[in-house]
């Protein structure tokens, strides 16, 4: 794990602790990096100074990158030159011929200077281990920039020093990469340094075919994270982007991934970043976790919503550490924030269980199970009507309800019983929707949720009647 953090204006420690931790969720571990040191440390190019200083003073003694003292104003009006008569733009070396005693001259009077490689008149010719044999003109490269000044390398720089002290065989990166690969190639051969095999990858695509951008919704890893996905679905999810085994299979766990991957399946083209595919990978790995885990999953997201706390009043801080402290010490209760009343993991699991099969993201639980943490609902009494049904019909169904339910015992009341006393008198009403709707709709305040047997159990029979009493004054 390496941090290129040369460019201190867009570095930032926070930056690289979202790495780390984002990585880290995924499953990604690594055997070295900045967090647990290693042989081939420091991982960080900000602490790598030095090494680059010795490289470079090497290349200015060796003639092979120069001081260029040009202003950033006329670099960007030759740009906007070479740009307005079609040209591509490549640096015209005009600080490359100046003699040692004008540079002298200059940096004595404290002249702004940048330093250039010298680019040699030859073909740059390396093998992608994706796309085959790639070959660039370095004329058109013209002279760039490889260090602000001799203590701030540039990326093309300090990578090809950092890959050949740390020892790195592949580079795989993206696509929008392949114009910098002969910019090192060229370091490396100035070096002497052995070249490392290179493959780029395709680039993510959004919906219009161009490059996934901030315009087509693409959002931080760690936002997928606060939206509910797992990290068993984005793992999946990525690995299929621009990469296929072979053959119908699409789950795949990390080891499998890790068992199947080779380059040699990568493919050339970019691929869509299919919002709905990934909704679906993520459906079908909460359908896949036991229902005490997927609630441990669940319980920073209705803490957050401030649905529920600890039954102690204190939260905890990292609400998405992998393992909550509240797990840790057992079977935790939670305090209802809106009633005062404490619910215990048991019960928490209940009602997530009813809603599994609904999930597309673990952050929409808070919607679907709200109403279960409610004092009282809020709905309009049109919500309680089943097609037509006038008010006193309405009325009239859950009367009918309550007078059956008030009959079964508290230690009965199971969603096996409930069903049990209830379809029958449904059934003898014509249309089994004219009792069952406003039940379920008095219950959950929604238009849409599970079933009323499995809800009306996890309430409780006091809980069922205060709602169905409350249903019943909304009806004049």
């Amino acid at each position: 794990m390496r941090i290129e953090d040369t460019d201190l204006e867009r570095s930032d420690p926070a930056f690289e602790k979202d790495i780390l931790e984002g990585l880290k969720w995924l499953g990604i571990e690594w055997d070295e990096g900045p967090d647990i040191g290693g042989e081939y440390g420091p991982y960080r190019q900000s602490e790598r100074i030095q090494s680059y200083t010795k490289y470079l003073d090497q290349l200015l003694n060796e003639n092979r990158i120069y001081h260029c003292f040009c202003s950033e104003e006329e670099l960007e009006a030759k740009r906007q030159y070479q740009l307005s008569t079609g040209q591509s733009y490549v640096y015209d070396g005009r600080c490359r011929s100046l003699s040692e005693r004008e540079v002298e001259k200059k940096l004595a009077e404290g002249e702004k200077f940048i330093l250039r490689f010298k680019i040699p008149e030859k073909k740059i010719v390396f093998n992608d281990l994706i796309r085959g044999q790639i070959e660039f003109d370095a004329g058109l490269i013209g002279d760039f920039a490889v260090a602000k000044n001799s203590e701030t390398p540039l990326y093309n720089f300090a990578v090809v020093i950092d890959d050949f002290e740390m020892k790195i065989s592949h580079v795989i990166r993206g696509e929008d990469h392949i114009s910098n690969t002969p910019k090192q190639i060229l370091v490396q051969e100035a070096l002497n340094l052995p070249r490392p095999e290179y493959a780029h990858l395709p680039l993510i695509l959004g919906s219009d075919k161009t490059k996934l951008s901030k315009r087509h919704g693409a959002i931080a890893l760690t936002d997928y994270r606060k939206a509910g996905y797992l990290p068993e679905t984005i793992v999946n999810f990525m690995a299929f982007l621009g990469w296929n085994p072979g053959g119908d299979r699409e789950i795949y766990t990390m080891p499998s991934l890790i068992k199947e991957f080779s380059l040699e399946r990568v493919q050339k083209g970019g691929a869509v970043f299919n919002i709905r595919r990934l909704d679906y990978l993520n459906g079908f790995y909460i359908r896949q976790k036991s229902v005490e885990k997927l609630t441990e999953s669940c319980l920073p997201f209705l803490m957050k919503a401030g649905i529920i706390e600890e039954s102690d009043g204190n939260q905890n801080n990292n609400l998405f550490s992998k393992k909550l402290k509240l797990i840790k010490e057992g079977k935790p209760k939670f305090k209802i924030k809106e009633t005062g009343e404490i619910v215990d993991f048991e019960n928490l699991e209940k009602i997530i269980a009813i809603y599994q099969e609904r999930l597309k993201k673990l952050s929409e639980i808070t919607d679907l199970t709200g109403f279960f943490f409610k004092g009282k609902l809020e709905y309009q009494k049109d919500l309680l009507k089943w097609n037509e049904m006038k008010d006193k019909e309405i009325k009239n169904s859950l009367e009918i309800i309550e007078k059956t339910i008030s009959k079964i015992k508290p230690e009965d009341f199971s969603k096996e019983n409930l069903e049990k006393e209830i379809m029958p008198v449904a059934t003898r009403e014509g249309e089994r929707g004219k009792v069952l709707w406003p039940f379920r709709a008095a219950l959950t305040g929604k238009e849409a949720s599970a079933g009323p047997f499995e809800i009306a159990e996890i309430l409780g029979k006091e809980k069922v009647l205060k709602r169905i009493k409350e249903a019943k004054n909304l009806i004049k």
